[in-house]
């Protein structure tokens, strides 16, 4: 199946919970100016898909003041707009590239290095992945599966051991091996927990002494069946951790797709990736043409 296909089955919940309404205020308001009861029912529509109170707002007084046209055609343009305007730049680095993979506890944090991993190297790199998360209880075991199925290496310590010197370690193998990206897996964390948030800073300045600029790219997991939740987990890691990109997990199994809209529109920060399953190879890289198109998509 195609990247397009995988993702509108991905998106297969959220689109059955608001194309039916969508196209019913789209008939009631013609081609003409929607009515105020049509905006106003149609801002409770994208709040209740999770776009957020902020960014349904915009949306909203956007598509009131465009004028005539097809409302669902509207809405369409104006989600399209806030997701392609904050698309990731390509940024050249020295090699090893050092990406920190961060997140609270059960978004599938681990899972997601892995498939990244696994994606980088069929797109031609040589990754390696770090097991940086030295505390919980198997995790090291975890992302060792996890490599070898991606057919990557790993660098692992033993547990407890401080996940900071775990980082320079591996991004020193990395340049012995001649790898050009270095996945870091850190433990799972909790926002609200300063202590923890604290350690990623150490982890952060370790890898810019290990690598100039490491880490170049720190991507915050976000499980989008928690919804609004994941915009606050998601504003402390933007605070503390200097995130440059979203992952966005279990759209698969969630009617929540419309969140993806919300951290464009409120935090400002791209998504480099979502995911639609469980499987190695269905974490995709995010393209807002395509998101929108499965989110918008009529055929169920």
């Amino acid at each position: 199946m195609s990247i397009v296909g995988r993702l509108r089955d991905g998106l297969r919940r959220t689109a059955r919970r608001w194309t039916s309404r969508l196209e019913r205020l789209s008939g009631t308001s013609g081609s003409g100016d929607p009515s105020a009861e049509t905006l106003e029912a149609l801002e409770e529509l994208l709040i209740e898909a999770d776009v957020g109170v902020l960014t349904a707002g915009r949306i909203v007084a956007r598509v009131g003041e465009d004028g005539a046209g097809d409302l669902r055609d509207r809405v369409k343009t104006e989600i399209r707009g806030v997701l392609a305007g904050v698309a990731a730049l390509p940024v050249e680095v020295p090699s090893p590239r050092v990406v920190l993979v961060v997140g609270v506890n059960g978004t599938g944090k681990t899972t997601t290095v892995g498939k990244l991993a696994h994606r980088c190297r069929l797109d031609g790199r040589t990754p390696l992945i770090c097991a940086a998360d030295t505390f919980r209880a198997a995790a090291v075991e975890q992302i060792a599966v996890w490599a070898e199925r991606a057919s990557v290496d790993i660098v692992r310590a033993a547990d407890g051991a401080d996940p900071a010197a775990v980082v320079f370690d591996a991004i020193s193998a990395a340049r012995a091996r001649g790898r050009d990206v270095v996945f870091v897996d850190t433990a799972g964390r909790l926002h609200t927990r300063a202590d923890l948030m604290g350690e990623l800073g150490k982890i952060r300045r370790v890898a810019g002494r290990a690598a100039a600029g490491a880490p170049h790219e720190v991507l915050l997991v976000v499980d989008a069946s928690v919804g609004q939740n994941g915009i606050s987990q998601a504003r402390r890691f933007l605070e503390t951790a200097g995130v440059t990109g979203i992952v966005l997990t279990k759209l698969d199994g969630t009617a929540k797709g419309g969140v993806a809209v919300a951290i464009a529109g409120e935090l400002g920060v791209p998504i480099r990736y979502v995911g639609v399953g469980e499987g190695i190879d269905d974490l995709l890289p995010f393209s807002a043409g395509d998101y929108v198109d499965a989110l918008f998509e009529k055929a169920w």
